[in-house]
């Protein structure tokens, strides 16, 4: 397929704009204005139609294809929550438009469906108070870790380090350091659980907390929260809940109940919003009484009369950590999705969850060595280690699965197991689907047995075959050089 530039053809247009009459004064500053024209594509608006719609037509997507990304949940967006995050009334209002002076009643609306938001999920995670402003997961963390670190610097604490466990995710790591903190790793028992005696000796009096997620990345509800939490708040640390996988206990369990002192969420894992290609994202962060002054700014209020403000006097926040309040479309999209199922129906989704990864983890435990013994939550994870006896790693199983109309699952990760192939089916694919999938990893199997160079040429049914992912990742050339 040619690249749109390669489709262009001089002086061909898709848009009609007025002409400027002769006397018309420029509106853009001289000294903005390019030296030479932009190196634009030149089309039709049919050849850019059919460019773009041919493109979408080679995704592989939720509502094309069965996507058991685990750990990442890509979980399907329902339409109806398209449809309330498309309303005029909120799709079309700007965020500088006044709270309560004249024409504040516009505002009103939203600052009101930001504040129940707030609400729903305080619910939800047993905490105090949540921020909506985060926007991903990764940002939320940071957001964490810069409420940690706020804290201890109100009480005196000298605090150096955050604990993490060896199975978490890649950007716990990050966001502590970006923080400020040095990072230490707890490594996992033989079940795939932190290690408690490992912890015990990581933890001293410059410890600030524990990042935690639960169930794990190994899709293990994680044992001894109890004697955990004794052990990081007997140094004045704090209990960081990463809610990554918090869709698998909704309206079971709830982080604040359990010993944790801050969490975040992912909207577009636990409440089905939008994810992937970068964005968008919103990572709120929820907090206990004790950490409630140092959210970020600023904070939504309901006035005496029924009303709602924007709060920036917080001498003790942390200040601002993102631009307006967060990413607006998709909280709609959560809030929506809160409503429409309700408490019942949150536990209904968790339950499923789990249910539909208990029954791949069945179906694939006689192909694949399960890293479970026993029952899994929302997701299962198995090593590939036995397929290196047929010259095959768990990278061709996935490239393979392309070929079948299945996006993989995660491979390598977490990266406490080898040859890691890490499946989620999410509470919304039906057995019919977890069947297929079964029966496309059974039969890659066997022809790995038969004939394992037909894996290592995977896939062969797409626009490109397979690609040096490494190359491209060190040396990423995005510039269009045109062919003379």
């Amino acid at each position: 397929m040619q690249l749109i530039y390669e489709k262009s053809v001089a002086g061909r247009r898709a848009v009609q704009l007025p002409t400027r009459r002769d006397d018309a004064q420029p509106r853009i500053n001289r000294q903005l204005l390019r030296a030479q024209a932009a190196e634009l594509p030149e089309l039709s608006e049919l050849d850019v139609v059919r460019h773009y719609t041919a493109l979408s037509r080679r995704n592989f997507s939720v509502d094309t294809h069965f996507y058991p990304l685990g750990s990442c949940t890509m979980k399907y967006n329902p339409k109806a929550c398209e449809t309330a995050a498309a309303l005029p009334g909120l799709a079309g209002l700007h965020p500088l438009w006044p709270q309560l002076r004249h024409g504040g009643l516009l505002t009103q609306g939203a600052l009101q469906l930001l504040y129940e938001t707030e609400r729903l999920l305080v619910e939800i995670c047993g905490m105090a108070e949540f921020t909506l402003q985060p926007l991903a997961g990764a940002h939320g963390e940071l957001t964490g870790c810069m409420i940690m670190a706020a804290y201890h610097r109100d009480r005196g604490n000298k605090k150096t380090h955050i604990l993490i466990p060896d199975s978490a995710h890649g950007t716990n790591p990050a966001s502590a350091a970006i923080a400020g903190y040095d990072v230490c790793t707890v490594p996992s028992d033989a079940q795939g659980n932190m290690h408690l005696d490992a912890l015990r000796k990581a933890v001293n009096a410059e410890t600030a907390g524990l990042m935690l997620t639960c169930p794990s990345t190994l899709g293990l509800f994680v044992d001894h929260l109890k004697e955990i939490a004794e052990i990081i708040h007997g140094v004045d640390g704090l209990m960081y809940y990463d809610g990554a996988n918090l869709n698998a206990i909704l309206g079971r369990v709830k982080p604040g109940k359990i010993g944790f002192d801050l969490c975040q969420l992912n909207l577009h894992k636990s409440f089905s919003t939008p994810h992937g290609g970068g964005g968008p994202g919103s990572g709120p962060v929820g907090v206990v009484e004790k950490l409630r002054p140092f959210l970020p700014v600023s904070r939504i209020v309901k006035r005496s009369d029924g009303t709602f403000s924007l709060n920036y006097d917080e001498p003790r926040s942390i200040g601002y950590i993102a631009p307006f309040y967060g990413n607006f479309g998709i909280i709609i999209r959560a809030y929506a999705y809160l409503l429409m199922l309700g408490r019942e129906g949150l536990r209904e989704t968790s339950d499923a969850a789990v249910l539909n990864a208990n029954y791949l983890q069945e179906k694939l435990r006689p192909w694949l060595k399960a890293v479970a013994p026993g029952r899994c939550m929302h997701e299962c994870v198995f090593s590939g280690e036995p397929l290196k006896a047929h010259g095959v790693h768990t990278l061709d199983l996935a490239k393979a699965l392309i070929d079948r109309g299945i996006h993989p699952p995660t491979i390598y990760f977490p990266l406490n197991v080898s040859e890691a192939f890490m499946v989620e089916p999410t509470e919304s694919e039906s057995r019919e689907t977890l069947d297929g999938f079964a029966r496309s990893v059974s039969e890659v199997l066997e022809l790995a047995k038969r004939d394992p160079d037909a894996l290592h040429h995977a896939p062969v049914t797409t626009p490109v075959g397979r690609l040096d992912e490494v190359a491209a990742a060190k040396n990423m050339d995005l510039v269009f050089k045109s062919v003379p």
